[in-house]
């Protein structure tokens, strides 16, 4: 009989950050290793990924890590997994060259090489435990769900996905081996959930690549339009846009350029003609209704490209009069307030924006009765929803109610916990670390909740910072308090407060100094102490007050 466990380190109660671990006897196998960027208030931090210390504990005991597509959400921690694990990593041809963009860009595993290209066609024995794939329908070609055929039952993680039935061959979903797949008997099924709180039908990629050219030949002066650059199916649509109105494509962030040109090489994205694409100071040359300039952004987020070009600070383009920026993604909720203020901005460069979301419904993942279809394909005896926010989960769970399965058989996962399957059910066995790590530069983890709560009051704020010298064995000031801010009062209309700081700190030092013990940390901690009530009575503010007492010798 096979021991069996599911453990989620990420994926669920977010959006992004997929990584779900499988427990079958002695064998661990990895589903995704994803990032996701950060939230507003975790100011600095570039990305954020799971944590990993339990894989890294159990190193010797992964099988594999097995990626269903090549976005960020599924890939991106890669190469933090890899730095500690040398494990072997599956994946369809374009996610398995995507991958190798993320482990090139790393120092300490861009030697890494043990990938091992996969299709739907794929079956690996890992000594009693077969994997396989099934085709799905994403923004993203090549996209796979992952098969861990078991004695008692298959356990199924679809990755992102949504069915299309206008969809072109490398996006198709195989119907057929779903179907089968469900005939032989599913025991779990770890199903995304993204767009589960919507019954509204998404838009099919044909009338998403209708709706683009439209727009795209319906305007006379330049185009920008703002993608992200791992939808490969939506920078195909502007690519076939491109050739059908007469206009040329200019890529202007690194991200775009290094998957578009992996994507050509491929075949994975086709151009009517090799004179389509165009170097950005090739741009000179054409007349402004001859170009498209395509801007994604870094690490795919083209918000910030976008707000760049309206203030003159992007490296290629800078937004006039005349100019249509086309959105043609769907801004995250976390990024509402981002992109209003970036329309706003664009508007006062003189250019006029357009979401393609007012006019169509867009996503990569399947709506409530996608989710129910998969449910019915599947026949799943268990299901855990995962890839969603909690409300999207929990609308996941509903929509499985409706077709007929037992609320006793959803299980809602929380990060960490392993769920066994004993005895014909499956139960809490327990939890393993999961939660966020902060990347910040060549930082792993050491960005901390104490560091965020320092940038937040550092940003909202400001900084005060003391400067005095004193001679410890002759209890005595040698220079009295000096007093420098930023962020915090206006200078000159508070040099009262900065003058009154400073014979505050020059009496608690004094003070102190006339006591018996004399402790460095002890004495800052009182200035700070003091000149913060004192603040905070006087502007109704707390700045970061960094305390500098130096020794005269």
């Amino acid at each position: 009989m096979s021991n069996i466990s599911l453990t989620t380190l990420g994926g669920v109660r977010e959006n992004g950050k997929n990584m779900y671990i499988a427990e079958i006897d002695e064998s661990i196998f990895v589903l995704d290793a994803g990032l996701k960027y950060p939230e507003n208030e975790q100011l600095g931090v570039d990305v954020v990924i799971p944590n990993m210390d339990y894989l890294f504990e159990n190193s010797d005991r992964i099988a594999g890590v097995f990626l269903t597509h090549g976005h960020a959400d599924a890939i991106g921690a890669l190469p933090y997994l890899l730095a500690e694990a040398k494990v072997p990593v599956f994946g369809s041809e374009l996610t398995i060259e995507l991958a190798k963009l993320f482990v090139k860009g790393n120092d300490t595993v861009k030697k890494f090489n043990d990938f091992h290209i996969i299709d739907e066609n794929t079956e690996i024995d890992f000594g009693g435990t077969v994997v396989s794939f099934f085709r799905t329908t994403h923004s993203i070609p090549e996209s796979l769900g992952v098969v861990l055929k078991t004695p008692k039952g298959n356990i199924v993680y679809t990755g992102d996905f949504k069915f299309d039935q206008t969809a072109s061959e490398s996006y198709a979903t195989d119907f057929a081996r779903l179907a089968e797949i469900g005939r032989d008997g599913v025991l779990a099924l770890l199903s995304d959930s993204a767009n589960a709180d919507s019954n509204i039908q998404v838009a099919s990629e044909s009338e998403v690549g209708d709706e683009i050219t439209q727009t795209i030949a319906d305007w006379d002066g330049r185009i920008i339009v703002a993608a992200v650059a791992s939808n490969l199916s939506r920078i195909q649509q502007v690519f076939d846009a491109a050739a059908e109105t007469g206009r040329r494509v200019v890529l202007t962030g690194f991200d775009v350029e290094n998957i578009v040109r992996t994507a050509i090489r491929l075949k994975k994205l086709s151009l009517a003609n090799e004179s389509l694409l165009i170097k950005p100071k090739e741009m000179s040359r054409f007349e402004d209704h001859e170009l498209i300039i395509l801007e994604t952004g870094r690490m795919g987020e083209p918000i910030n490209g976008l707000r760049k070009m309206s203030v003159g600070r992007h490296r290629y383009v800078e937004i006039k009069d005349g100019d249509l920026v086309y959105i043609v993604t769907t801004p995250s909720t976390a990024k509402e307030a981002v992109v209003a203020r970036v329309e706003n901005m664009i508007y006062q460069a003189g250019g006029v924006v357009k979401l393609i979301t007012q006019s169509l419904r867009v996503s990569g993942h399947g709506n409530a009765r996608d989710l129910q279809l998969m449910i019915n394909l599947l026949q799943p005896k268990y299901l855990f929803p995962v890839q969603g926010e909690y409300r999207e989960l929990d609308a996941h769970a509903k929509a499985a109610m409706a077709v007929g399965m037992l609320p006793e058989h959803i299980f809602i996962p929380k990060k960490g916990t392993i769920m066994s399957y004993e005895h014909g059910d499956f139960v809490p066995a327990g939890a393993v670390s999961a939660g966020d790590v902060m990347i910040d530069g060549n930082a792993i983890g050491d960005v901390g909740n104490v560091v965020l709560r320092d940038r937040k009051v550092l940003s909202e704020d400001g900084i005060f910072i003391v400067a005095i010298t004193v001679n410890r064995r002759e209890k005595k000031i040698v220079a009295k308090a000096r007093v420098h801010t930023r962020g915090f009062i206006y200078l000159k209309k508070s040099r009262d407060i900065l003058r009154e700081s400073s014979e505050l700190i020059n009496q608690t030092v004094e003070e102190y100094l006339q006591g018996d013990d004399f402790d460095w940390a002890d004495l800052k901690g009182k200035v700070r102490d003091n000149l913060t009530k004192y603040l905070f009575d006087q502007t109704k503010r707390r700045p970061a007050i960094l305390p500098v007492v130096m020794e005269a010798k």
